[in-house]
């Protein structure tokens, strides 16, 4: 077992699980010391299981035993590298706690998503208007070193749904790879008074297909990646402030080892160009990361009156880019 997290383990243990007293940790920091005991324990709940499965099993025991060990090893590994990626985040945002201005005494704050661009003016990089259509394209390699293209079609329906009363519209983000759909989402956005736009959650459905199947369908697998803003302690996010300033950091959502998306201001300044739009030294660029995945981040690129253009993997090079657009 991995020796920090078992000392931190033995630390956690002996904090009584009731109300907190005056003067204990609170935070950003304290929260991620909390989900660091979180993973451990899952770690030990995944090698228990394995371990299950090992002995009722005609397959040597010994070999299975030693790769549920190894993958017990690899995600205490990975518990190390979030939680480390973690307190970082919570270096950035100075370790305060994460109270977003949300729910039924906000209502008021925000603007009816049906009215964006008649009556409520539309947030320039990302304008929600009813009918708005983006479409991407981006090609990689799969992890058999086959080449693959996706992709992305996003649309801003007529869909309204009501999340802590506050009512956000439903932006449908479809996926497909080589032509077939591999992900199929609903994502729930809100614009406020200022003009911030607030992302509230989402209900993802992931496809896979199977060798051997008849016929060859994609078959739903999981809604891996889904959550809601007050549902099991989720929060909402500020998806891209009204007024973004170079600097700045904001969680876009906060679902506890789920989905902890961060975005960082880099530029207002960019310049870059798609196949369907291009800026010119006016374009919003984000570094867009997770400490859920401490080695993976992406720069975005967003065009006034346009929104996003281009993502890029700074690491790999790989590009998704804006290849039809269709606004209102």
């Amino acid at each position: 077992m991995n020796y920090a997290w078992r000392i931190l383990l033995l630390s956690v243990l002996s904090i009584p699980f009731a109300v907190p007293a005056s003067g204990t940790e609170l935070g950003c920091s304290a929260s991620a010391r909390m989900l660091y005991a979180a993973c451990g324990f899952d770690a030990s709940d995944d090698f228990f299981s394995g371990k299950a499965q090992c002995l009722d099993s005609s397959d040597p025991l010994e070999d299975c035993l030693s790769v549920v060990a190894v993958e017990q090893e690899e995600t205490l590994e990975e518990c190390d590298d979030v939680f480390g990626a973690r307190l970082e985040l919570c270096e950035e945002l100075d370790d305060a706690p994460h109270e977003p201005a949300f729910g039924p005494d906000f209502v008021a704050n925000f603007v009816d998503p049906l009215e964006i661009g008649a009556t409520v003016t539309p947030h320039t990089f990302f304008p929600l208007v009813t009918g708005n259509r983006w479409v991407y394209e981006g090609t990689f390699l799969d992890d058999d070193g086959e080449e693959v293209t996706e992709t992305i079609t996003v649309v801003v329906t007529d869909k309204v749904k009501l999340i802590e009363g506050i009512a956000c519209v439903v932006v449908n983000d479809r996926a497909e790879e080589n032509g077939v759909v591999i992900e199929n989402t609903d994502d729930w956005y809100a614009q406020d008074t200022d003009g911030n736009v607030w992302y509230c959650g989402e209900i993802a459905q992931n496809f896979e297909s199977f060798d051997g199947d008849d016929p060859e369908e994609p078959e739903l697998v999981d809604i891996e990646g889904s959550w809601k803003a007050g549902r099991e302690g989720n929060k909402p996010g500020i998806l891209i402030p009204a007024v973004p300033e170079v600097g700045d950091v904001f969680r876009q959502e906060l679902a506890y080892a789920d989905a902890e998306d961060v975005i960082e201001i880099l530029s207002l300044e960019g310049t870059e160009a798609a196949p369907a739009a291009a800026c010119a030294g006016d374009c919003l660029v984000t570094r867009d990361f997770t400490p859920l995945e401490p080695d993976a981040e992406e720069e975005k690129y967003y065009a006034p009156n346009i929104g996003l253009i281009l993502e890029v993997n700074p690491e790999t090079g790989d590009r998704v880019e804006l290849i039809e657009l269709d606004l209102q």
